[in-house]
């Protein structure tokens, strides 16, 4: 009997526990840093002395939660823990990764080589998605999450891309290979801080989790949400598409910690 009670009791404890991300301290990956500060008051963590990063508390220790940019090199990168004369630094050792390289063919060319109009655009969109990206909600974030769509992963985080022949920015997100119209679902509370269509990623949805923890989700036919709206774990967003640049329909699904995309893949819970 005491090894089913000792199974109910570790199962009844995973199930109390906050699950934290994996920890990847590699370009475009996720530091899991423990704190030594306790009590119920979140500890404040910069990163290079200005951006707020996130933490989480996990059975009465809080740890930060560092998104490291993907075109950081190899080295050590600085924390400021608390303010003041009581501050305190730490480094985060970042060790190297190499992203593969995907070659992909767009049939607009437009959404590989933009008109001025085009940029103007753009550039409008990127400093409003900057600003979602960075906001710093003062709520405690779930890290644990559900995969969003339920399909084959195809285009994994990192891909260093290749669009009709020509170079562009690295792949800064998760693709999820469905069909037009498959449900796209929230994958943990959150609050919708976003709605739009935009030039590359077509019609989007934003959700604000907490304290810098901030995903989205692309190329939507269709979404079901407002802004301001709060949402929980399954709830859904709206329907996969292929609007914006896409070689097709799917869902591509990103995460952002302190402003930066970091590999979605680290936040999913154990399937």
């Amino acid at each position: 009997m005491r090894k089913p009670l000792l199974a109910v009791l570790l199962a009844l404890l995973a199930a109390g526990a906050q699950a934290l991300p994996r920890h990847a301290p590699v370009p475009g990956g996720v530091a899991v840093v423990a704190l030594d500060e306790g009590g119920e008051t979140p500890p404040a963590v910069r990163f290079d002395d200005a951006t707020p990063v996130a933490v989480a508390r996990q059975q009465g220790r809080w740890f930060a939660l560092v998104g490291i940019p993907l075109d950081t090199q190899p080295g050590r990168l600085h924390l400021t823990v608390g303010s003041g004369p009581a501050a305190r630094s730490l480094e985060v050792a970042v060790q190297p990764k190499d992203y593969p390289t995907q070659r992909l063919t767009i049939r607009d060319q437009r959404k590989v080589t933009p008109s001025a109009e085009d940029l103007a655009r753009i550039a409008r969109e990127k400093e409003a998605t900057d600003a979602i990206k960075r906001h710093f909600a003062d709520r405690d974030p779930e890290t644990d999450f559900l995969l969003p769509a339920k399909g084959r992963l195809s285009s994994r985080f990192g891909l260093r891309r290749i669009f009709n022949g020509e170079p562009r920015n690295p792949h800064a997100g998760l693709d999820v290979a469905v069909g037009a119209g498959a449900p796209v679902r929230a994958p943990a509370a959150g609050i919708i801080a976003n709605t739009g269509g935009y030039f590359f990623n077509g019609n989007t949805v934003f959700i604000d989790h907490g304290r810098g923890l901030v995903t989205a989700y692309m190329h939507l036919s269709r979404v079901d949400v407002r802004e301001g709206q709060a949402v929980k774990p399954g709830d859904i967003l709206g329907a996969a598409g292929a609007t914006g640049r896409a070689t097709g329909p799917h869902l591509h699904w990103a995460v952002f910690l302190n402003g930066t995309a970091v590999d979605p893949e680290l936040f999913l819970r154990p399937q």
